[in-house]
């Protein structure tokens, strides 16, 4: 399935062509199609680990946990993800990134009922 993105455009293609064509027509167009390479469910995973590690839980993160829950992620896998990682990239960015994740998976709750 082919990612098709037109958030640079939307948002800054006025104001920074260069930047959203770059955004739109590679990092989207070309990287992110390479499926051929890493599915979009592995480039998602390896998205959101990235974003958690910088820090990064701003409505950008929060789009690429939509988008790895849209590639498949399960809500035991990111919380697994994200568990793994919160030893490598810090425990407060986890904690940041795990309210971010729970808004997302929120109507995927475990057995016990109870999420993330």
């Amino acid at each position: 399935m082919a990612v098709k993105q037109t958030a640079g455009r939307d948002a800054l293609g006025e104001f920074a062509p260069k930047f959203a064509e770059l955004n739109d027509d590679v990092l989207f167009g070309q990287v992110w199609n390479r499926e051929d390479k890493l599915s979009l469910r592995d480039r998602s995973l390896v998205t959101v680990v990235s974003l958690m590690s910088q820090g990064l839980v701003d409505s950008s993160f929060q789009y690429h946990l939509t988008t790895a829950k849209q590639n498949g992620i399960t809500r035991q896998e990111i919380a697994e993800i994200l568990t793994h990682a919160a030893f490598y990239a810090g425990w407060p960015k986890a904690w940041a990134a795990f309210r971010m994740a729970k808004e997302v998976w929120a109507e995927d709750e475990g057995d016990d009922g109870k999420a993330l």
